[in-house]
């Protein structure tokens, strides 16, 4: 007999750990599992790449409605005479603005229980898939004889309240990360759920990556007389974009002809483009937005930069090694799981000035770039196989 399998996830815009999952989804055999996956919102750019297998639930409704802007909102609720759910919106709201986005999620969360209830069926296994919000609801929300969560990133620079997640981790059968710097970083935090900690790396499909990488783009987008550089990531203060467009403007008044293209949309967006246009840049740093395929930019581009503040293991940076590109990266704490300095990429200090001289350096002496790809083309990448991990964990 299937088991019967629940993903949760709020919403599948443009992320690592949305992609990683979309990833993961496409390996996974469904001749073996039935999957549900549970969404707070049905759109984002990885709707459409969501294998046909895989069953989406309905939004509930008094989540549709908890969607909507605080006055709509509430004056639904309100007409529907759904006090306390009028009450918690109000509350929703202003627990997320009172606190830093990690802390207002949290403390924000059981009111937006309140509207998502409990759901229908019964799993044999539930996975909250993205650190807060998915894993609470996995804990509070759903039946299952088994609950994993997953986090994503370095714990530490998450800036959660590890007391508030405590509670939310003694319920779960199973924590699974990502890298071996968050594993570590995971068993010094919460050292009595040591037991419960597991490794399972971001699902990369070489074939998949190397197939979509053989689009053609259009000339303007990686104009040829100059060197293309390439960001991949939200725009959030994460992905230290702002220090990419600094170090640009270093790189332009010294008489590179660059065009830093980033793949990606987010919160960030006005504050950049207004730095763009401080700096003069806009020929020279663009945002390109969401793309559906963004293993085509990748593959024509001259430099793959992560200007990263901290991740848990680069999806991004795993697709460039696939595809033998030269890498430069800041030197986050997770990095070392995924670059080897001087190897299989350049690591610097999380500077302008540092980002700068890397990619002076790699724009300028051609040799540094080619044997990076040299050495990533002797690596065996892809690891697909990873999804057995998972399987071992579920049966």
């Amino acid at each position: 007999m299937k088991k019967n399998i629940l993903f949760i996830i709020p919403s599948l815009d443009a992320g690592g750990g949305e992609k990683s999952l979309i990833n993961l989804l496409s390996q996974f055999d469904f001749n073996k599992y039935n999957v549900d996956l549970f969404l707070l919102n049905h759109s984002g750019l990885f709707m459409d790449f969501i294998p046909k297998e895989v069953n989406i639930l309905n939004i509930p409704n008094n989540v549709k409605i908890f969607n909507k802007s605080l006055k709509k909102s509430i004056i639904e609720f309100l007409f529907n005479r759904k006090i306390k759910l009028a009450y918690s919106r109000l509350m929703f709201c202003i627990k997320s603005r009172r606190h830093t986005v990690g802390k207002g999620e949290q403390y924000a969360w059981k009111y937006l229980r309140n509207a998502i209830g409990k759901l229908d069926n019964k799993y044999d296994t539930a996975i909250g898939y993205l650190e807060k919000t998915s894993n609470y609801i996995c804990v509070d929300c759903v039946q299952a004889d088994k609950k994993i969560g997953w986090i994503h990133n370095d714990y530490r620079k998450l800036d959660l309240d590890k007391d508030f997640d405590k509670e939310y981790f003694k319920k779960l059968n199973y924590l699974i990360t990502v890298s071996e710097e968050c594993e570590s970083v995971l068993k010094r935090e919460f050292p009595e759920e040591k037991h419960k900690i597991k490794l399972i790396y971001n699902i990369v499909s070489k074939k998949a990556i190397e197939t979509l990488a053989q689009e053609k783009i259009e000339y303007n987008e990686m104009p040829k007389d100059k060197i293309n550089i390439l960001s991949i990531g939200r725009l959030h203060e994460q992905k230290g974009f702002d220090m990419a467009i600094e170090a640009c403007k270093i790189l332009v008044d010294k008489g590179y002809r660059i065009c830093w293209s980033v793949i990606g949309e987010g919160i960030e967006r006005e504050r950049l483009e207004k730095l763009i246009a401080k700096n003069n840049l806009q020929e020279s740093f663009r945002l390109l937005g969401l793309k559906n395929n963004p293993y085509k930019y990748l593959k024509s581009c001259d430099i793959y930069a992560q200007t990263s503040r901290y991740e848990g293991k680069s999806v991004a940076i795993d697709e460039a090694k696939i595809l033998c590109k030269p890498i430069l990266v800041t030197n986050f704490s997770t990095v070392y799981d995924q670059i080897e300095d001087n190897v299989t990429g350049i690591i610097i200090k999380m500077t302008p000035k540092d980002i700068s001289e890397g990619l002076e350096k790699m724009i300028s002496e051609q040799w540094v770039r080619k044997v990076i790809c040299n050495n990533l083309n002797l690596l065996k990448l892809g690891n697909e196989s990873e999804i057995i991990k998972l399987y071992q964990i579920i049966d």
